[in-house]
């Protein structure tokens, strides 16, 4: 690896004006667990890193007006084991408790997984239907950003270069909301992820928010699946349900997969039908409150 300066800003005024003194010639530091190994492998060349974990409170993770507020140097352990994020978003703490491997989640950020836009992981996928946004500072100072503007493609996002992340923010689950995450995969990255979250009142769908992540450029909204199934009576929707089936249909023709090292952009399709509805399943049988559930399947050993 190249040498590089390592700046420890002790402020978020710091850290911006160390991003703009650069010309792009530094990057923001967290965890590295990608950015490092990029690095090394000579991808990437920086003259300089800016660590964000030297910034006081950083990772805290907190509630601010009942909206779950997960701090940039927040790592994947931490928000795994947190009581605010075990109590109120489970599901959350449940993915988090799936992503890569220990050593990763010891040392990697939430929020420095959704910058480095890696197209196969998990939580950009379910912080979509959490609807989601991120606090971003920069020169002219700090704006919120919805998750799905964040991710333009692979490793590509919407920040300026001298923009920061502070914080991941999530609102609080709608009353009745039921949700699940399922994914497939056999290496660490996983090979397809699809996020549920069914809001259901007076035993009727009264929105639903589907998202597919892993098997093209970005994670994305299935918002004709959504459609199919807003209105439809959850007592209506058995095993075998048309309504289930029509909706994973839809996200099999709109799931806009490619052909990549994980499969084929047909086997991709055809997985995202089947992994909608197992996510719609879970979600469904969940017991609200935004807990739902997390399964990961993985592709049986030779």
């Amino acid at each position: 690896m190249k040498p590089f300066l390592l700046h420890e800003p002790t402020t978020v005024d710091e850290a911006v004006a160390l991003l703009a003194e650069s010309g792009g010639d530094a990057k923001l530091y967290a965890g590295g667990t990608e950015l490092l190994l990029a690095m090394k492998a000579g991808v990437l060349s920086y003259g300089a890193l800016v660590n964000v974990k030297t910034i006081p409170g950083f990772d805290a993770i907190t509630l601010d007006g009942g909206e779950l507020v997960i701090g940039a140097a927040a790592t994947h352990a931490a928000i795994e084991h947190s009581p605010l994020v075990l109590d109120g978003l489970p599901l959350l703490a449940d993915v988090e408790r799936r992503v890569a491997n220990v050593r990763v989640r010891n040392v990697g950020t939430l929020a420095g997984n959704l910058c480095f836009a890696d197209p196969h992981s998990d939580p950009a996928t379910l912080l979509l239907v959490l609807n989601a946004t991120l606090t971003v500072a920069g020169p002219h100072g700090a704006r919120s950003v919805a998750i799905a503007d964040l991710q333009l493609g692979p490793y590509e996002t919407s920040l300026a270069e001298d923009e920061l992340v502070l914080d991941v923010r999530i609102p609080p689950p709608p009353a009745g909301m039921r949700a699940a995450y399922v994914k497939f995969g056999h290496h660490h990255r996983p090979t397809l992820g699809v996020a549920a979250a069914l809001v259901v009142e007076g035993g009727v769908i009264a929105d639903a928010r589907l998202a597919l992540g892993c098997v093209g450029p970005v994670a994305s909204r299935l918002t004709r699946s959504e459609d199919a199934l807003r209105g439809a009576r959850v007592a209506a929707l058995a095993e075998d349900s048309p309504t289930v089936r029509e909706a994973a249909r839809l996200a099999a023709e709109d799931a806009d997969a490619i052909d990549d090292l994980h499969g084929s952009a047909e086997y991709k399709d055809h997985l995202a039908g089947v992994f909608v509805e197992r996510a719609l399943r879970e979600a469904l049988a969940s017991n609200g409150g935004g807990g739902g559930g997390s399964r990961e399947r993985a592709i049986p050993g030779p």
